[in-house]
């Protein structure tokens, strides 16, 4: 997995160094030639080796052998920042094991219900490669890592991300501006992929996000858990591949980002957005 997630991000640098050519799928949902060569690549090593196996990504979507065994590719995460020039994305790539058992609970829940069993996250700008396999823990490069001791929420540093399209109808800036106020920054950097592994390696203390997709959280979602952080809903219910809301944290910091949720969610202790007319009179005073 290592190999092909490193392959796939030199392919990426080839890309992100020339002119490149940008599509939107939708308003504002764009896709650039490198999101598609990305996956193509990935996919025929994966059909190399594991010719039987479900292969789920973001540009081909599902190809279903009913196979216990599925990848989750998302061969370019953070494709804004890419078609910008911005060096923040990553190839990230997750393997899930589904039993009969599984794969029975999936066709009646409609969702997934395997457990992933190994992930990598690849960041070819800074040559940083996440790895985890269930049960034996995360690391950096080789090296293991851990989540942050940060307990006070006020302490921490914390990690967010806004779709790119159909922005008027996600609630995030609501809780943007919350907890920006109640911890030592909010940062926005554009991949969440990476974001859930800068949880993992101790550099963000919480990371939360609407609306990803299971190819976004896949392999971040195992690393944090193996680099002993928490992973939850909104709520802190148990959290699903396909669930609609991802909430990551060190842990230590879990119970008070859950508590801040629901005070969010009730429209309890909202502080209110700063009034830019009464801001531009204070300045001319």
């Amino acid at each position: 997995m290592s190999a092909i997630a490193r392959e796939a991000g030199a392919l990426l640098m080839r890309h992100f160094q020339q002119h490149l050519k940008i599509e939107y799928k939708g308003e504002a949902d764009l896709v650039t030639a490198a999101d598609r060569a990305s996956e193509a690549l990935i996919r025929q090593r994966l059909r190399e080796k594991w010719p039987e196996h479900d292969v789920l990504g973001e540009e081909q979507g599902l190809n279903d052998r009913g196979s216990e065994y599925r990848w989750y590719v998302d061969p370019l995460d953070g494709t804004t920042n890419f078609a910008h020039g911005y060096p923040v994305f990553c190839v990230s790539i997750a393997l899930e094991h589904q039993t009969l058992e599984h794969q029975a609970l999936e066709r009646r829940s409609s969702g997934t219900a395997g457990r992933r069993i190994a992930g990598v996250v690849y960041d070819p700008t800074r040559d940083e490669l996440f790895s985890a396999e269930q049960g034996r823990g995360a690391r950096l490069n080789g090296e293991a890592i851990r989540v942050s001791q940060t307990a006070n929420l006020k302490e921490s540093l914390v990690a967010t991300g806004f779709p790119s399209h159909k922005r008027h109808k996600n609630p995030n800036i609501y809780f943007y501006h919350q907890i920006t106020l109640r911890t030592h920054g909010v940062r926005r950097a554009g991949s969440a992929a990476l974001d859930l592994c800068n949880v993992a390696c101790g550099r963000f203390d919480g990371f939360w996000e609407f609306n990803l997709n299971p190819w976004d959280t896949a392999a971040g979602v195992l690393i944090v858990e193996e680099a002993g952080g928490k992973v939850s809903r909104f709520d802190g219910s148990a959290f699903r591949i396909d669930s609609s809301e991802t909430l990551a944290s060190n842990g230590l910091v879990h119970q008070a980002l859950l508590h801040e949720f629901q005070e969010i969610f009730a429209g309890r202790g909202l502080d209110p957005l700063p009034n830019v007319r009464e801001y531009l009179r204070s300045q001319k005073l």
